[in-house]
């Protein structure tokens, strides 16, 4: 009955404070997992639970945030509406994050925009929290977060930068997220790599694998499953299948 959406707007026109939304937040999350739970489902995924936009709570939980908005005086959760819907209050004015087409659907994500400021480094806690609010239910999730090769593809960048500038942050990030969900309980980690259904270069192949040798070599006692959808990977296949994955996710129904 899209609760989420008429919680956030109420939040938006200011009908509810940031504990109310959080409070509201939550107990959709929990209501939906412990129907999954007791629908039989074995292993249920966390950090799929967004209020707008998966690639922008990736960005958002690497700290890729545009210096504009880093430096509102405003609240986390008004910078991440800032990037998604724009801010023109007391604090300044800030225009949202352009808006593209998700791959082959009519849904959209946030490019996140990379700049010579961009300093990146796991700020948020996010997937940590909800991995742990299902934890306190009693139930074993399966946290999935957008990977850093898709999460790459997509971004914006400035100042001629490009995308192998951020790669040795990104692994130090990523492999930080490894240690703490482990640290946490955590078995698996899924990330979403759904770029590998593009049609991919040999730069492509080779920033793929720059990224994932040293992350699969250093996966804090971790399962990562590589998860991909809107279609097959076929310049991609020969590349995943040689990287030591413990679970391949693949789309059987789009690009067959």
């Amino acid at each position: 009955h899209r609760e989420l959406k008429f919680l956030t707007e109420k939040y938006f026109r200011h009908e509810i404070d940031e504990e109310k939304l959080q409070a509201g937040a939550k107990a959709l999350r929990q209501k939906r997992w412990q129907q999954l739970h007791t629908a039989g489902i074995d292993y249920l995924p966390s950090n799929d639970f967004s209020f707008y936009d998966q690639t922008l709570d990736t960005a958002f939980l690497l700290s890729i945030i545009p210096e504009e908005v880093s430096q509102l005086e405003v609240s986390d959760l008004d910078k991440y509406f800032a990037l998604a819907r724009g801010y023109q209050g007391p604090a300044g004015d800030i225009k949202a994050l352009p808006m593209k087409k998700w791959f082959n659907t009519n849904y959209h994500y946030l490019a996140p925009k990379f700049e010579k400021q961009t300093t990146i480094k796991v700020r948020g806690a996010k997937i940590f929290q909800e991995f742990q609010e299902a934890q306190a239910l009693g139930i074993d999730t399966r946290p999935v977060l957008i990977g850093p090769f898709t999460l790459l593809s997509l971004g914006e960048f400035s100042d001629d930068l490009q995308a192998q500038d951020f790669v040795p942050a990104l692994i130090t990030a990523y492999q930080e997220i490894f240690t703490k969900l482990k640290t946490l309980g955590a078995d698996w980690l899924q990330l979403d790599e759904p770029a590998l259904v593009k049609d991919l270069t040999p730069a492509d192949l080779a920033l793929f694998r720059a990224l994932y040798e040293p992350l699969l070599a250093q996966k804090a006692g971790l399962k990562l499953l590589l998860q991909t959808y809107f279609g097959d990977i076929r310049d991609a296949y020969e590349t995943v299948i040689d990287l030591p994955f413990d679970g391949i996710g693949l789309d059987f129904v789009e690009g067959l």
